[in-house]
């Protein structure tokens, strides 16, 4: 071995040094391994970013980490919604957030019916999701086997019974689908005083198309779900851990979106996070949703909130 460390050209103490190293980075990456396996474990399909954030390893830098997890088989598979969900209707409300400034919660809900595909049974079921776009809680959600307003009327009065302040000057945003423009639906916002808004394409309801994604790409797809009962249970597992325990890049300091919420007691209109909603003719929202992007007591001119319209 002296031999082969002159020829190496290291001495007996330095290679010794080294393998004491790697293992211990052996036994960190271990130690690591198995807090990741934690996390995907309540949140199956949390990216690894979204995951070095979470537990913020000191001793390993975050593309070291992701290529290193990459390579153990940690990627997650992005996957894509072919079916279609929303059936336009010829009664059309105005898009009312497209440029709006947010600064508080209860300001604009967004709302979007999705599927999922139940191989064992065959079947589609669909999914129905009520979030405020400002702190990104969920407020409401249903499981239904058919697209009937009766699943979106549940989870609007799921969302009703979130909020125990009143509802001043909240917008109810959505697409042009069919279950939004029922009767008894368009009853339920109107007796709160709720003001409807429409978009026309996916990009104008940005906010709910992404909790449809994250809840089925990051959540139900990877649980065993053979049955209705069983997605409906699921789908309440998905919705607690995303509201309590997911983090969200967009909020501060990587909170949930629950954990947001609580700390708006606390700040004054300056301290607040501002987001301005940018949809209507881009094809991907834009928010800022950070103090850096503006100043102290300075409002960018966009207009906060329609104060009078006529529905």
């Amino acid at each position: 071995m002296n031999a082969i460390y002159q020829v190496a050209g290291v001495s007996k103490q330095a290679y010794h040094q080294h393998k004491q190293r790697e293992q211990q980075q052996a036994i960190l990456l271990d130690e690591l391994e198995e807090q990741v396996r934690i996390i995907r474990k309540d949140h199956p399909g949390c990216g690894l970013e979204k995951i070095y954030r979470s537990l913020q390893p000191e001793w390993i830098g975050r593309d070291r980490f992701m290529t290193t997890f990459m390579e153990l088989g940690y990627g997650v598979v992005k996957r894509k919604n072919y079916h279609r969900t929303t059936i336009p209707t010829h009664i059309r409300f105005p898009n009312l957030i497209s440029g709006m400034l947010i600064m508080d919660a209860n300001t604009v809900w967004q709302t979007d019916i999705t599927y999922f595909f139940c191989k064992p049974e065959n079947r589609f079921y669909y999914l129905v999701f009520i979030i405020d776009i400002y702190t990104k809680v969920i407020r409401g959600y249903a499981v239904s086997d058919h697209m009937r307003a009766e699943a979106n009327i549940d989870a609007l009065k799921m969302a009703f019974g979130s909020v125990e302040q009143p509802l001043i000057n909240l917008i109810h945003h959505s697409d042009r689908g069919s279950q939004y423009v029922s009767a008894n639906y368009q009853q339920l916002l109107k007796d709160r005083g709720i003001y409807i808004s429409m978009g026309v394409c996916a990009q104008d309801n940005a906010y709910a198309e992404r909790v449809n994604g994250t809840i089925k790409n990051e959540y139900l797809s990877y649980w065993n779900i053979d049955s209705l009962s069983k997605l409906r249970k699921h789908t309440k597992k998905a919705v607690w851990h995303y509201n309590h325990k997911r983090i969200h890049n967009h909020l501060p300091r990587n909170k949930s979106p629950t954990e947001f919420e609580k700390e708006l007691i606390h700040l004054s209109d300056q301290d607040r996070p501002k987001v301005i909603v940018y949809a209507e003719g881009n094809f991907k929202i834009h928010q800022a949703s950070s103090q850096v992007d503006f100043r102290p007591r300075q409002e960018p001119q966009v207009h906060v909130c329609p104060i009078v319209i006529s529905q």
